[in-house]
This record gives structure tokens, sequence and C-alpha cells, in this order.
């Protein structure tokens, strides 16, 4: 299989604040529309909540650990075998397992309504950093999922 690599992540350089290129990378996630601008402020302004409602913690240690908390160990991968489709538990690679964290947590907070963005987007990752939230039951049951279907395990190859 060929190498798969966006040009971001070649060329991605750290974001201005906390000089953090997985920053970098989820503000890339937020973004819509080509707004940079618009996905910093959204995101810096969800660190500044989180620095006011845990004034113990560390904004960008509550990120990481949120990301980390949420990425899934295994999916479910569609299989066609004779003529069936089986749902095959399969391990998740660590770029799959990112990208897939960042998709939970944005769709989380956008999925939510009558707040701002960045007060969703904070309320989603301290849930995650406290493993809870929409993100995190999102997690769980794809857990679940390729646990109920660890019959079709060999099906993997």
């Amino acid at each position: 299989m060929a190498f798969k690599a966006t040009a971001s992540s070649k060329t991605l350089k750290p974001d201005p604040r906390f000089n953090n290129e997985l920053v970098s990378k989820f503000v890339n996630c937020l973004m819509w529309c080509g707004k940079k601008a618009t996905a910093h402020r959204i995101f810096y302004n969800a660190m500044d909540q989180i620095k006011k409602r845990m004034p113990d913690a560390n904004p960008l240690d509550v990120f990481i650990q949120a990301v980390e908390n949420v990425k899934p160990p295994v999916e479910l991968r569609s299989r066609r075998v004779g003529g069936a489709t089986y749902q095959v538990p399969m391990q998740v690679s660590p770029k799959r397992k990112q990208s897939l964290s960042f998709r939970w947590i944005i769709g989380a907070a956008r999925s939510k309504a009558g707040k701002p963005m960045f007060q969703r987007l904070a309320d989603e990752l301290m849930a995650a950093y406290r493993k809870e939230g929409e993100a995190m039951t999102k997690r769980d049951t794809t857990i679940k999922m390729a646990d109920a279907n660890k019959a079709f395990a060999h099906f993997a190859w």
C-alpha cells in the first residue's frame, strides 16, 4: 500500500501561541472554508475558557490528554467475503487514531447548539479530559461494536 501523507503533514508548522504541531493540525481540522484566523480564535478562546474553569490545570495538557483519551484502539472495517459483507474489527494506525479523535471531538462540539463554538469546544475537551462526553461515547460504542464482532476477526488479512 502506498504511503498516505497529506501536504500538511510535511509542511506543518507549530502554532504561534503554544508552539505545538498537534495544535496546528487540530486548528487545520477545525477550519472551514480556509478561514484559519477564525479557527485559531475559536481554539485559543476555548483554551482560555479551559484555563478559567480549571485554574489548576495547563490548558495544553488538558487538550493533549483529551485527544489521547478519545483515540480508539480498534475500529470496524467492512470486508466483503463470498457475497456477504462483514464488519471486521481491526487495529487502528496512529495517524488514523489521531484523525478519528479530532473528527469526533470537533463533530461533538459542532452538534451542540445554543453556545458560541469556543465554549462548545472547551466543554467537549474538558469532558474528554475527564473521560466523559459525546466523543468518548462514540469511542466506547466503536470499541463495544468491535468486541461484539470479534467472531469475524479471522477475515482481517
